[in-house]
């Protein structure tokens, strides 16, 4: 693990896991490793009610109805799209999901423009076909297939930005539950063993631009994860996340609870001022996410610890809040810079303390851009 730049979840929280299966005596649909409860517990963690006598961390920070509906839709014969605006945690809760169920997160498609139908059934070696012909050894199996093959969970990343004819490949893998080998003369079926399904994630604001079939929809169970608008739950978010990058570069750096606040309301005011633009020039391009605090956060924290006196500093925030949600030269810049005009500079005026610094960070960090 510690050669890793980052480890899947089931090696992350492996003594969590094997703790949570050796307790576990409820019972496991098909070949899963926890029960749908123990599930439950991994990802959000443990409750007195549950009467265990280990806490169990929360890991993915949402609603608990979300999640059960996830778990109950994965032990169907549907598979389970989640879908949400960027940085909602779709994929961490489908990482969080497989880990937990099969102990393997790693059966990823990613999906792209340039995503084939290879990529969700198999392919072929190439070198291998020539000199001994297409056999199951010259077989290149997919992600999906590989999941299929030990009745795990396959992952499918942002399913909508693949085209039609792709996404149609999942259809007769989501009902028959099979992929069949035509090239081959002799055992040419794959056969999904029981455990097998998919988790798919989906971009709200991709709609449009491959929507699925009506016939892909009804093989999935949809799941819609809102953007976390709710201050506490937003801190705990952040909190978790950058307890992460703290442990993983071993930095002793303090996240002070004034200089959060100060981010977490910057951004419930820029949903404010986004809900309540009359076009998108006048609101920012980013999805003003939780996900997008926490870059935020680490980025001000690694610059602290390489440019400055190793503190999170506002002006350091500023400059890092400013250079994450600016993407769009000059409309970007021009909606920030009337928004911290507007509500930063009344704030710094009225509550002072780390708003000042922040305010002139942010100020400085805007005539770059200029």
């Amino acid at each position: 693990m510690s050669e890793q730049l980052r480890a899947p979840a089931e090696i992350k929280y492996a003594d969590e896991l094997d703790w949570l299966e050796s307790i576990d005596d409820g019972k496991k649909p098909f070949s899963w490793r926890l029960s749908p409860k123990m599930v439950r517990v991994f990802v959000l963690g443990s409750r007195p009610r549950d009467g265990l006598p280990r806490e169990v961390a929360q890991k993915w920070f949402g609603h608990a109805a979300l999640v059960e509906k996830a778990i109950v839709t994965l032990a169907s014969d549907r598979g389970l799209l989640l879908i949400g605006d960027p940085g909602t945690g779709k994929s961490w809760l489908a990482e969080l999901l497989s880990a937990a169920i099969c102990r393997d997160s790693t059966q990823v498609v990613q999906g792209t423009a340039g995503t084939t139908e290879d990529h969700i059934k198999y392919a072929w070696n190439v070198a291998e076909v020539i000199g001994k012909g297409q056999s199951h050894d010259s077989l290149i199996p997919s992600p999906i297939m590989a999941a299929m093959k030990a009745g795990n969970l396959g992952r499918f990343e942002e399913l909508t930005r693949c085209t039609s004819d792709v996404q149609d490949a999942l259809i007769s893998i989501l009902s028959e539950k099979y992929v069949t080998i035509p090239e081959l003369d002799e055992d040419n079926v794959v056969f999904a063993k029981p455990g097998f399904n998919i988790i798919a994630t989906a971009n709200s604001r991709d709609r449009g631009v491959n929507d699925l079939s009506s016939a892909l929809k009804r093989r999935f169970n949809f799941v819609q994860i809102p953007v976390v608008t709710n201050k506490k739950a937003e801190k705990s978010i952040v909190e978790f996340r950058v307890k992460d990058l703290l442990a993983r570069n071993e930095f002793d750096v303090e996240l002070p609870p004034a200089l959060l606040d100060v981010l977490l309301q910057t951004f419930a005011d820029l949903r404010v001022a986004s809900a309540n633009a009359s076009s998108d020039d006048e609101r920012l391009e980013s999805a003003l996410s939780t996900a997008e605090q926490i870059g935020v956060v680490e980025d001000a924290i690694l610059h602290g610890q390489f440019f400055g006196d190793e503190a999170l500093a506002p002006r350091f925030l500023a400059t890092s809040l400013v250079g994450t949600l600016v993407r769009r030269i000059p409309e970007d810049v021009s909606v920030m810079n009337k928004f911290w005009h507007a509500v930063v500079e009344k704030r710094a005026k009225e509550e002072g303390g780390p708003w000042t610094d922040f305010l002139e960070g942010g100020k400085d960090a805007m005539e770059l851009h200029r």
